[in-house]
């Protein structure tokens, strides 16, 4: 899971610097925990790289590039963190 967030955000976006920090070890037995050890995670983006955008534009952008594995792959929860 972590690689293809990864992968999909590199496809559809000129980032410069970023994070996926996988936290679902936090979760272990919380709601939407399927036992894989990749249902939560945390991504953290550059302000300078959404520059122009609001914080609830570049949340949408990033949501919408990672609807799949929302949908079908057992992504459960996202954090956004936009550091300047």
């Amino acid at each position: 899971m972590k690689q293809r967030i990864e992968q999909k955000l590199l496809t559809n976006l000129n980032l410069k610097k970023f994070q996926v920090i996988n936290q679902s070890h936090l979760h272990q037995g919380h709601a939407g925990d399927d036992g894989s050890g990749e249902t939560h995670f945390d991504i953290v983006v550059l302000k300078s790289d959404f520059a122009g955008q609001s914080r609830v534009s570049t949340h949408r952008q990033i949501n919408k590039i990672l609807e799949d594995e929302f949908t079908k792959n057992g992504l459960h929860a996202l954090s956004i963190k936009i550091e300047q």
